[in-house]
């Protein structure tokens, strides 16, 4: 079974979810978040990060990844703090070797509701839904799974895509 970790950032919580994909059957397989301390640095928080990261990573056997972009921030200060987590999230993964896609919001929306507008509840709505979950995780793991989810998806699209065109060509 293909494992794909999907990572929303965050400087003070990142969420993480881990998705199997079984042919076009998604199997949830873990979920939680990376928390700052209160009152924490940023150089530590990124430690943090990158040193979570690594370990969900040897721990869970991930074969890909997926990172949700920056969309928008609520100021300067705040965009190039989520800028330097993203960073230091790329560079965790690379470090393992992993294969990484990154997805908009508008994407991971999409592959995930339906619509790439929806709302965080109908978000965690649906992630509960899709991977059986007996309730709803928490908004930061809950992007997470929904970016391993988008992951899933595309990748399965793609694949079924090639074997249409290879099969057209013979």
């Amino acid at each position: 079974m293909l494992r794909v970790l999907g990572i929303d950032p965050g400087s003070r919580v990142t969420g993480y979810g881990i998705v199997g994909l079984s042919g076009n059957r998604l199997v949830h397989i873990e979920h939680g978040t990376i928390n700052a301390k209160p009152g924490e640095k940023l150089p530590s928080r990124l430690k943090r990060i990158h040193d979570g990261l690594l370990e969900v990573v040897q721990k869970n056997e991930i074969h890909e990844s997926g990172v949700e972009m920056i969309f928008n921030a609520r100021n300067a200060q705040s965009a190039l703090k989520l800028g330097h987590a993203r960073g230091v999230i790329l560079l965790a993964l690379e470090e393992s070797s992993l294969p990484i896609t990154e997805y908009t919001p508008m994407q991971v929306k999409s592959a995930v509701v339906g619509y790439g507008k929806a709302t965080k509840e109908q978000v965690q709505e649906m992630v509960k839904r899709l991977l059986a979950l007996p309730k709803k995780a928490s908004s930061d793991a809950s992007d997470a799974l929904a970016v391993a989810i988008c992951h899933g998806r595309s990748r399965t699209t793609a694949h079924a895509l090639m074997r249409g065109a290879l099969r057209v060509r013979r």
